[in-house]
């Protein structure tokens, strides 16, 4: 007999973490909606032209290929396949790729709707996507995504919004965050400053490494790339400075760079306006390797938990470009499901009432008693509230320990005196206070 099991990288999810999981996604969603957007929906797979190239070449590697129906090595040329070369075989084997994340399909689902849609566009889509990374903690293959964006406009007003939106849900949620912000254009200012702005993309893909590999091993990782050392201590220099006031002198000769410090000076005078949460702060090193980036960027750390970031995003001046719609800006985070149930679970900081599933479970002694708390339970079903009958009527013990296991608050006992006065008699399973009442009083204090 085969044992069962799971591909690496994924999980199953049994009711309780289920129960936590929908606790997240509905507290994220409601912040969405508050905020004016609309919620959609896009297929797990994608054509992979429609994906490959838009997560720069690290990001490619990690596509998931969906092999093509029936005999798909059929019109496979015999000399391509004998080369055992990858890159020749997977467009005769291959046309179909699981989503990579949530804003590259939302980018063709624009262009392809376009006239249908009034911009500017907000929608918010939460829905897993895969990656075939190397599983580790708070890394998954399979993971969701809970994705806000703005699209059809440059407005900066939107970054201060997904700012407040990350500010907003993370105090629901109940994690102390820091919101870190950078602007790609400052980057490129970066690149420039050090004379290898041809090699920006090589540049940021090794500071996004900041935080796993060091400042040395950023130093190596640019020296592989072929960045000369002269302008590896420019970059590095650059990285060491606190402050967007800081950078100005240093960026000039770099028109690019000072338009990323207004830009950012100007998100910042709109967050002033508001009471903010949690900290929201520049951070220089912040990069984000995704190539579609273009403008200011995003990235959320919890405090007190070692865990990757449970954030990011930023603007993107023309990804519906590649799709034949160009000069549609727009500006987008997301919020990392996964690793907010992690650091939740680690925290502590799920609420009890997460883990009720009914409010009031009906106990009663014998045939009799079990129908008329058949008409009971049905009566508090029908206004609105979880509740359940156990299934035999016999040994309370049993009953009662099965309300224990399932974290059910209250316990409505059915027998004979019950049935004939119709005051059941409820036991709250946290006090243990017992005390009879008519079902439509029970019904009062379940709504409570």
């Amino acid at each position: 007999m085969q044992k069962p099991g799971l591909p690496e990288g994924t999980r199953d999810f049994g009711p309780e973490q289920a129960r936590k999981r929908a606790w997240i996604f509905d507290t994220i969603r409601s912040v969405f909606v508050k905020f004016g957007f609309q919620p959609l929906e896009t297929p797990a797979m994608e054509n992979l032209s429609t994906l490959t190239g838009k997560y720069g070449d690290e990001g490619d590697q990690l596509l998931f290929k969906i092999l093509n129906n029936g005999d798909y090595l059929k019109d496979v040329d015999p000399e391509t396949l004998t080369a055992k070369n990858s890159a020749k075989l997977l467009p005769a084997i291959a046309k179909r790729g699981l989503r990579y994340d949530l804003t590259v399909p939302f980018a063709r689902f624009v262009v392809m709707n376009r006239h249908a849609l009034t911009f500017p566009f907000k929608r918010y889509q939460i829905q897993p996507v895969w990656r075939a990374d190397r599983p580790q903690r708070g890394r998954y293959r399979e993971f969701f995504q809970c994705d806000a964006d703005v699209i059809g406009s440059d407005s900066l007003l939107y970054e201060a919004e997904l700012t407040q939106i990350y500010d907003e849900a993370f105090a629901k949620l109940g994690i102390p965050v820091v919101i870190k912000m950078n602007n790609r254009k400052i980057l490129y200012g970066i690149a420039e400053a050090a004379g290898i702005a041809d090699r920006f993309m090589d540049m940021t893909v090794a500071i996004d490494k900041l935080d796993k590999i060091g400042t040395d091993g950023v130093r190596q990782e640019l020296a592989g790339r072929g960045i000369p050392e002269t302008g590896i201590n420019t970059i590095l220099n650059i990285l060491a400075e606190p402050s967007l006031q800081a950078l100005r002198p240093l960026f000039a000769n770099s028109e690019t760079g000072l338009k990323g410090i207004e830009e950012l000076e100007r998100v910042f005078r709109f967050l002033e306006k508001t009471t903010l949460t949690n900290e929201v702060r520049f951070d220089v090193t912040l990069a984000r390797g995704l190539s579609y980036y273009t403008g200011c960027i995003f990235e959320v750390s919890a405090i007190g938990v070692k865990m990757g970031s449970i954030g990011g995003g930023g603007r993107y001046a023309d990804l519906t470009g590649v799709f034949g719609m160009p000069g549609m800006s727009g500006v987008g985070i997301s919020f990392g499901a996964d690793r907010i149930y992690d650091v939740l679970d680690s925290l502590e900081k799920f609420p009890a009432t997460v883990a009720e599933t009914v409010r009031v479970l009906f106990v009663a002694f014998d045939d009799n008693t079990h129908e008329f708390a058949f008409e009971c339970v049905s009566r508090v079903r029908a206004a609105g509230i979880a509740a359940e009958l156990y299934p035999e009527p016999g040994k309370l013990k049993k009953q009662f320990e099965y309300a224990a296991k399932r974290n059910v608050p209250f316990v409505a006992i059915v027998g004979e005196t019950e049935m004939q006065t119709g005051n059941l008699s409820v036991k709250n399973q946290e006090s243990g206070e017992q005390q009879n009442m008519p079902v439509d009083a029970l019904i009062r204090l379940l709504e409570k």
